[in-house]
C-alpha cells in the first residue's frame, strides 16, 4: 500500500454492510418463509432495493469512502446468495438439528436463543457454477458512479467454507456425490474462480470475502467441541487455508483481493466467539494469498495488537477501532494512539519503521452496521457519524489521502 495510493485498500474503510431503511426490512420480513433464490425475485422488493441503493451509494460518496458498496441490500444476510445460486445445493427451510456441530459459535448462538438456524443450504449434488450470484448487483451499482471511480467499488463475497464449517462431519454433502472433503473442495474452488472472472470482465477490481468462520478458529469452546468429536480442528483450518487459495488462484493480478474477519455481528448486536488472533496469525497472514486482512479490534475479545507482527511487508491491514455495535463515539485521540501502537508491532515483526508499516494500514468499524437486515443496536443517525469519524480519523493519519 503506497503512500499516496488511488488504489484499494483505503485509508478510509468499511465492511459493506449498512443499515436498510425501514421500508425494505419490512418488506423482507414479510418474505421471512420464502426461500432465498425466490426473495431475490420478488419484483416488488427488487424495486424497493434500487431506491435504497441509489440513496445509501450517495452517501458514501458525501461522506468521502472510496471503496463504495451497495450496502449489501439485496441479501438478508451478509453472505449473500451465492451458495443459493449455484447448482448442486438447496436450502432447507427446517433443518434438523442434528446436522449441524452446535459448538460452532453462530450454530451454538441460535440454539441459546432459542431460534431456527440462520438460512440453511447443503449440498445435494455435484457443485457447478451456472450463473453469476453477484454480477447484476455489481453491473446495477457501477452505473451509480462516474466510471472513473468503478474501480474503487467494493463487492463483497461469501466465504468459501461457510456451508462446510456448521455441518457435522459427513453432513456438509452426500456421500454418493463426493467421496471426501477434497473433491467437495476442488467443485467449490472452480465455482469461485468463475465468479470472480465474470466479476472481473466487468469491471470489477475491489472484492472482500467476509469471514467469521476463520476467527472461529480462536474460540476456546469451538476448538473444545473438535476434540470431543475427536477431530483435528488444526487440519480443518488448513484445508480451508486451501481451499481459499484454490478459489483465488487464477485471480488477475490487479483484483485487489481482502479477508474480512469477526466474532459475529447479528441482529442488535450479538456478537458469537471470543479470542485473539495469536492462534492463527501465522497461517492466516503468510498462507492465505490475500492482500488485506479487515481485522476486528473494537474491544478485548479480539485480544492485543501482538499477532500482527507476523502480517509480511507486502500485505495490508485495516484495523475495525471503531465499534458498529453501539452509539458511543470512541474517542479520536485514543484511536489515534491505538493506530501507532499497531503500527509500531507491524513494522518490529516486518523491520520496519513506522511510517512504513503506517503505509500498509487503514481504518474501519470492526464489521458491518447491518450483518443482518433488521441491524445493529444503533440508528441511521449514530452509523452516519461512526463513519464520519472513520474518515476523521484516517484523515488526521494520513492526510489527504483516500
Amino acid at each position: 500500500m503506497p503512500a499516496n495510493k488511488q488504489r484499494p485498500p483505503f485509508r478510509a474503510e468499511h465492511l459493506g454492510s449498512l443499515l436498510r431503511p425501514q421500508e425494505l426490512t419490512e418488506k423482507r420480513l414479510k418474505l421471512a418463509d420464502v426461500k432465498a433464490i425466490d426473495v431475490a425475485r420478488d419484483e416488488e422488493l427488487h424495486a424497493i432495493e434500487d431506491k435504497a441503493i441509489n440513496e445509501i451509494v450517495k452517501l458514501q460518496l458525501d461522506l468521502g469512502f472510496h471503496a463504495i458498496n451497495d450496502g449489501e441490500y439485496r441479501r438478508h444476510q451478509f453472505w449473500g446468495t451465492f451458495f443459493p445460486n449455484l447448482e448442486g445445493f438447496e436450502e432447507v427451510m427446517n433443518p434438523e438439528w442434528d446436522i449441524f456441530r452446535l459448538y460452532v459459535p453462530d450454530t451454538a448462538a441460535f440454539t441459546e436463543k432459542g431460534h431456527k438456524p440462520g438460512e440453511t443450504i447443503v449440498c445435494v449434488g455435484k457443485i457447478k457454477h451456472v450463473g453469476s450470484a453477484y454480477l447484476s448487483d455489481w453491473n446495477y451499482l457501477k452505473k451509480l458512479v462516474p466510471p472513473e471511480k468503478v474501480k474503487d467499488l467494493k463487492i463483497t463475497l461469501a466465504a468459501p467454507e461457510w456451508y462446510h464449517l456448521r455441518y457435522k462431519k459427513g453432513k456438509a454433502y452426500p456421500k454418493e456425490v463426493y467421496a471426501n472433503d477434497e473433491e467437495y473442495f476442488a467443485d467449490i474452488a472452480k465455482a469461485y474462480q468463475t465468479e470472480l472472472q465474470l466479476l472481473y470482465d466487468n469491471g470489477c477490481r475491489n472484492v472482500t470475502i467476509d469471514d467469521p468462520n476463520l476467527a472461529y478458529f480462536c474460540d476456546d469452546k469451538m476448538l473444545a467441541g473438535f476434540k470431543a468429536d475427536g477431530e483435528d480442528s488444526d487440519a480443518l483450518l488448513d484445508s480451508y487455508i486451501k481451499l481459499y487459495n484454490d478459489c483465488v488462484s487464477s485471480r488477475p493480478a490487479d483484483m485487489h483481493l481482502g479477508i474480512h474477519l469477526c466474532r459475529g455481528n447479528f441482529a442488535y448486536s450479538k456478537h458469537f466467539s471470543e479470542g485473539g488472533y495469536d492462534r492463527i496469525a501465522t497461517k492466516l497472514f503468510n498462507n492465505i494469498d490475500a492482500d488485506t486482512y479487515f481485522l476486528e479490534y473494537d474491544t478485548e475479545r479480539a485480544g492485543n495488537f501482538e499477532p500482527l507482527k507476523e502480517l509480511p511487508p507486502h500485505k495490508n491491514v485495516i484495523l475495525g477501532v471503531i465499534t458498529s455495535k453501539f452509539p458511543e463515539l470512541e474517542d479520536i485521540e485514543d484511536m489515534r494512539n491505538r493506530v501507532f501502537q499497531a503500527a509500531d508491532i507491524i513494522a518490529s515483526g516486518a523491520g520496519q519503521t513506522r511510517e512504513e508499516a503506517l503505509r500498509r494500514i487503514g481504518v474501519s468499524p470492526q464489521c458491518g452496521f447491518a450483518s443482518h437486515h433488521l441491524g445493529n443496536a444503533v440508528t441511521r443517525d449514530d452509523m452516519i457519524a461512526k463513519l464520519k469519524l472513520v474518515r476523521k480519523l484516517a484523515d488526521t493519519i494520513w492526510p489527504g489521502e483516500p
